[in-house]
């Protein structure tokens, strides 16, 4: 558990990962106090969410149910992953991709 800090941006950081709508939500909601908790999990959750398409863009291409199948696990694995860690109050970065996520969306 971090300090009271991570507390007042833990309902941004939750609702980010509740759809893209939700990610959209969550930045409107951090625009005035600007957490850096919920920035962060902003950020991966925005990564996420982009990448679901991107990556769903090029598994489509292959007419093959385990690729599919292997895609959509590893995206809802990233998602439970930075769900959690958002209800844990963490700010650890989703595997493989978060610490890129952090980079490219620094903006936030």
């Amino acid at each position: 558990m971090q300090s009271d800090y991570a507390k007042q941006g833990k309902t941004a950081a939750i609702v980010a990962y509740i759809t893209i709508i939700g990610t959209i939500i969550a930045f409107f909601m951090n625009q005035d106090d600007k957490n850096q908790f919920a920035s962060f999990h902003i950020r991966q959750a925005l990564g996420i969410h982009v990448s679901f398409y991107l990556l769903g863009a090029l598994a489509s291409m292959f007419d093959s149910w385990a690729i599919s199948s292997a895609f959509y696990v590893f995206i809802f694995v990233l998602f439970i992953y930075g769900l959690v860690t958002a209800v844990k109050e963490e700010q650890k970065p989703v595997p493989i991709l978060g610490s890129y996520f952090q980079d490219w969306f620094k903006f936030i």
